[in-house]
């Protein structure tokens, strides 16, 4: 409900999962599971982007790792994966989203944030092979890339 008392319409927003585990370290040879604020695996909602076009980081709202409430915070992109729209009808979310963007983002259609999630998954991608360029993965290793290698 906005504030009004009326009950908010459903938002297209960028839904994601943190990963599982990052590498992390001198050269990424440890292995740390989620983010500080997130568990691996945790659903957030992409809200907005900085760094340009280039969505070097991102805004999220997801449930925090230690009270498992709704918190909003920037972090990078790249410890994020399966990027997908969604129609959010949580008013919790809807809440917090008004609160930190005033607005900006949200008359999306499905199509723009179908677009923005292949954008920002190819941006994520890059970003992971990026920061640890010329770094071997540890062994065994079980960050993102290794663990959605498909067999051959």
């Amino acid at each position: 409900m906005t504030e009004s008392g009326e009950v908010r319409e459903p938002l297209w927003l960028i839904a994601a999962n943190v990963v599982r585990f990052r590498r992390y370290g001198e050269g990424g040879q440890e292995l740390r599971p989620g983010t500080k604020s997130f568990r691996g695996g945790s659903k957030v909602y992409v809200i907005g982007g900085y760094g340009g076009m280039a969505y070097e980081g991102v805004t999220v709202i997801g449930r925090g790792r230690h009270t498992g409430a709704y918190i909003t915070i920037d972090m990078a992109t790249r410890n994020l994966h399966s990027f997908r729209p969604a129609l959010v009808r949580s008013p919790a979310i809807l809440r917090r989203y008004d609160e930190a963007t005033s607005g900006w983002y949200g008359d999306e259609t499905r199509e723009v944030s179908e677009a923005m999630a292949t954008l920002l998954a190819v941006k994520a991608r890059a970003e992971r092979t990026e920061h640890w360029r010329g770094s071997p993965h540890p062994d065994p290793c079980r960050c993102h890339e290794c663990l959605t290698l498909t067999p051959e």
